[in-house]
């Protein structure tokens, strides 16, 4: 059964493209006709490439990857990051900042910066500066915050970028092309696909599309991680039973020992009967 229905994405207004004279010519397979001057995306091929990406989507967070969801666009931003803290992503809607994935290292001492600065507030290092510095540093810790807050848990680079108008982010595309991540986006009529590994042909400006589309996305990523807890629970309940048979394997050895030792004690004990027994008689 398909995540998302043709008939939700008509409601949502997902078949609308750009104007004809603003078309790209490599989104033509997913064009079904223009009208008024503007093309219309084929939503049964919409529901076909939703599925997709959800489908590999699920099979990334089965693997516990972690995924960069990217909008700074009006319309998504807001959807995106409510989508993406539902399954605790990263996520970037304020702006992209150049070297994001390419400079990440750098990324990363900008994200320290903001933890070194929570420990100047609390352990008394705020009390010795003048208050235009303090001023400076807290203004300093807002921007930080602003633009980088939402990734302060990304320790790593992503395994793959979910991106809403690849157009717009197409600095974030090129990083993650130069870095080999893959891209999972909505491309509307007026953008390169080129790049883009799971693309969804769609309205990008509709906020209601880009919150059916990610509704999808992220119930895949619930469901590839329910799955790996489950394997998780199975693999530790297998782990337990050859642990049970393990230690069943020992105490047969140990009593099988024991009882070898026992046979062992009584002959000898036999056999010093009879010795002495023999003495007695002899003597």
């Amino acid at each position: 059964m398909s995540r998302t229905t043709f008939e939700q994405l008509l409601d949502a207004g997902a078949h609308f493209g750009h104007l004809k004279r603003k078309w790209n010519p490599a989104m033509a397979p997913y064009i079904f006709m223009e009208r008024n001057g503007i093309h219309i995306i084929d939503l049964h091929k919409t529901v076909v490439k939703i599925d997709e990406a959800a489908e590999a989507m699920k099979a990334l967070a089965h693997h516990g990857k972690k995924i960069l969801f990217v909008a700074t666009k009006k319309q998504a931003k807001d959807v995106v990051a409510e989508k993406a803290k539902l399954i605790g992503m990263p996520y970037i809607t304020e702006r992209w900042a150049g070297g994001m994935l390419t400079n990440f290292p750098t990324i990363r001492k900008a994200v320290k910066k903001m933890s070194q600065i929570d420990k100047m507030s609390t352990d008394g290092t705020f009390d010795n500066i003048s208050k235009r510095e303090k001023l400076q540093i807290t203004r300093q810790r807002e921007k930080l915050e602003k633009n980088l807050g939402s990734i302060a848990d990304m320790v790593r680079l992503p395994a793959a970028i979910f991106v809403v108008d690849v157009m717009k982010e197409h600095i974030a595309v090129a990083e993650a092309q130069r870095l080999a991540i893959p891209v999972f986006g909505i491309v509307d009529t007026n953008s390169d696909p080129t790049g883009v590994e799971y693309l969804i042909p769609a309205n990008d400006d509709s906020t209601k599309t880009v919150e059916i589309v990610l509704e999808a996305i992220v119930q895949a990523y619930k469901e590839g991680l329910g799955e790996r807890k489950t394997e998780k629970i199975d693999d530790k309940d297998e782990d337990e039973k050859q642990a049970d048979q393990k230690d069943r394997k020992i105490r047969i050895v140990h009593r099988s020992g024991r009882r070898n030792n026992q046979r062992e004690e009584n002959n000898n004990q036999r056999e010093a009967d009879k010795k002495e027994k023999s003495s007695e008689e002899e003597g």
